[in-house]
């Protein structure tokens, strides 16, 4: 009886098993998987595949459709609101659609890292690039956002969003493949291209945070 009782407390004092890591993905609609199944969007596709490389996160979708870096910011604190050990920040694109100007884009990301700082969760920032039609002194406003921001709050920063779109495929007009009919949005297999692109920096960024532990 009493090496049972012992037993008991011995079980008591081991630490709880930890669970998944717990990943926040804040974006708009290419983080929310618009226009594609459940099960194809970007973030169950990146979960199966850091699952696939051995690491046990669970991806929490914090992706709205047509969200701006100022929704990004006013829905932060409730994206992170249910507990979570790191973030992804990929915003940006809907600025560039409706021509927000770049120091208003740049206020909203800084105000989301600072919360993410607040909060003690690590984020990636992924960038995104303006295209060229929008004239060199904006594109070079908008692109400077993404590395100064991530060196001022000392956090890693990853490649374009959509570049992985654009590697290998030589002829623009190749692009159709990945994308749907609205000619914006990846498909499924435009996401799995994104996701290969993305996920080794994901992965740097998870062992990042695990050595600081």
């Amino acid at each position: 009886m009493m090496s049972v009782v012992f037993l008991g407390l011995a079980l008591l004092a081991l630490p709880a098993a930890a669970g998944p890591l717990r990943l926040v993905a804040l974006g708009d609609s290419l983080t929310q998987g618009y226009g594609l199944p459940p099960d194809q969007g970007f973030v169950p596709q990146l979960e199966g595949w850091l699952r696939a490389e051995g690491r046990e996160v669970t991806v929490l979708n914090a992706g709205v459709s047509g969200d701006t870096t100022a929704g990004g910011r006013a829905r932060v604190g409730w994206a992170l609101a249910d507990g979570a050990d790191a973030m992804i920040v990929a915003l940006g694109g809907n600025d560039l659609l409706r021509g927000i100007l770049p120091e208003v884009s740049r206020a909203n990301l800084d105000a989301i890292l600072a919360e993410a700082a607040a909060q003690d969760v690590p984020v990636l920032l992924v960038g995104m690039e303006a295209p060229g039609n929008y004239g060199p002194e904006y594109r070079r406003a908008f692109d400077a956002i993404y590395p100064d921001l991530a060196q001022a709050h000392d956090v890693p920063l990853a490649g374009s969003f959509l570049a992985p779109l654009l590697e290998g495929t030589g002829d623009p007009a190749g692009l159709g493949a990945y994308l749907q009919p609205d000619g914006l949005h990846p498909n499924a297999a435009g996401v799995a291209r994104i996701v290969e692109g993305l996920g080794p920096e994901v992965l740097r960024f998870l062992d990042g945070i695990e050595g600081k532990e």
